[in-house]
């Protein structure tokens, strides 16, 4: 038997190909949008790909499932699990079957047993792996959502992201009955493959392992571990990240059946004359170049997501989903490297990209570019005290537990475009987040609010209490 993990770091999303190397049969599991990894894989071990299944309606990420099906004429085989209102609309479809409890999938002799494990999800399966070619007992379980290394899916999504209300804690409270039985019906050896890793907002709490045992997160994972229902209600509800706000869009359409993308397309370069009119005319345009070069000089009111580690995070938050993009970029590498990235949670229409030439032409047209000086956080901390400039906070709000700094305002990233109008406009900015990602995204928010006077409190919070200023 042949296992390969795949694994995307900006998603924190893990999906895997398991191949009978006697058949050359192949199954894929909870693959992304970037199907030709997938393809390519196959065909360097000779495998032919006969069936592509997931572990639930994802809400982080566009699934690849429907596409991948159709590129290696493979079985797609989705849950059938949850009620009528967690049914799949394009289960209908040829070569798709729906999965019950206790059903299987195969590919030679690699078994795939469905296990229905509901509470992130209502419809959630994990699949329980077989070698037949080893032995009849199971060697281990892709538990998608449902147990990662060191914690459990979250079961408020649907409710927080989704709007689903009264739905997080009759979640909870099934997620807390599946994990029992789970722990109860197999043997401690068996290895546990989950779907995601840090950084994913499926979790709270998440490891880095790439796999694990039952018995090692019977002994280490507060959710296996906690038999007391009501505790493990209020301990799994607590402390939750906020959703990005790109999740409900995922689910609608990944239930609904994602687009077919075909391969990723390479935008066309767009004359650097036209950046000043797309500002006008109010084009969602996104600079992704790199943090120190936004920087260094930027165009006042376009959207600044350096791609990279939280790209698909802030791009599914702040970029529309009914309209094309373009972008602004230093050279052609990166403006592919973002495309897939944006593809990966269904934003597939990009117009096209300017290059480093349509900053003269801005600056010419309107005057200086926008550049954002840095202010320590002692100097920031002392002057907020002063009332000389505002100390704004874009944190989570989970992560407040580990300290506030007295007299900051706090809204989360997420919430800024919304919330911009609370701040004053009398005085500068000093935005912080953590280590200073999302604090220099929220300076390119700002300024598309209209705000000309921002600073970057360089460091954030870590700067902020490695210097022992007060922290509440």
């Amino acid at each position: 038997m042949l296992l390969k993990r795949f694994y995307d770091d900006p998603l924190a999303q893990a999906s895997f190909l398991l191949g009978d190397m006697e058949t050359h049969d192949a199954i894929v599991v909870d693959p992304n949008r970037d199907v030709e990894a997938y393809l390519r894989a196959a065909a360097a071990e000779s495998l032919k790909i006969v069936a592509v299944t997931e572990t639930h309606i994802h809400a982080d990420f566009l699934s690849g499932t429907r596409e991948l099906a159709r590129r290696a004429n493979a079985r797609a085989c989705l849950s059938n699990e949850g009620g009528p209102d967690w049914r799949y609309a394009w289960l209908g479809e040829p070569n798709v079957v729906g999965l019950r409890d206790g059903d299987s999938i195969r590919a030679g002799r690699v078994r795939l047993d469905v296990l229905y494990t509901p509470g992130h999800t209502p419809e959630h399966v994990s699949f329980v792996l077989t070698d037949e070619a080893a032995s009849p007992d199971p060697l281990g379980v892709f538990t998608g959502d449902f147990v990662f290394v060191g914690d459990v899916g979250r079961p408020d999504l649907l409710e927080r992201a989704a709007n689903m209300a009264g739905t997080m804690e009759k979640g909870a409270r099934v997620l807390h009955a599946a994990l029992k039985r789970f722990r109860e019906r197999y043997p401690e050896h068996v290895m546990l493959w989950p779907g995601h890793g840090p950084g994913s907002a499926c979790g709270k709490a998440l490891g880095g392992l790439p796999v694990t045992t039952l018995a090692y997160e019977m002994r280490t994972n507060w959710g296996l571990r906690n038999d007391n229902e009501d505790a493990f209600v209020r301990e799994v509800l607590a402390g939750q990240p906020e959703p990005p706000a790109y999740f409900k869009h995922m689910k609608r359409m990944n239930q609904h059946g994602p687009a077919i993308l075909g391969g990723y397309r390479e935008p066309p370069r767009l004359p650097d004359d036209g950046i000043v009119a797309a500002v006008d005319r109010g084009d969602a345009i996104v600079d992704v170049r790199p943090t120190r070069d936004v920087l260094a000089g930027a165009i006042p009111g376009v959207l600044g997501i350096p791609t990279g580690a939280s790209f698909p995070t802030w791009a599914g938050s702040f970029l529309p989903y009914d309209r094309s993009i373009s972008l602004i970029a230093n050279d052609l590498p990166r403006v592919l490297a973002t495309v897939r990235q944006l593809a990966m949670i269904g934003l597939d229409d990009v117009a096209g990209w300017y290059g480093s030439g349509a900053f003269p032409v801005w600056a010419r047209a309107r005057g200086p570019l926008a550049v954002t000086p840095m202010i320590g956080a002692g100097e920031a901390y002392e002057r907020a005290q002063r009332g000389e400039i505002t100390l704004l906070d874009v944190r989570g709000l989970a992560e407040l537990d580990s300290g506030r700094v007295p007299g900051a305002v706090h809204i989360p990233l997420g919430d800024l475009p919304a919330r911009a109008s609370e701040l004053p406009r009398d005085r500068p900015v000093a935005l912080f987040c953590w280590s200073g990602t999302r604090s220099r995204i929220g300076m390119t928010v700002l300024r598309r609010a209209g705000f000309t006077d921002v600073l970057d409190q360089g460091g954030g919070f870590v700067a902020h209490a490695e210097a022992a200023l007060p922290v509440q």
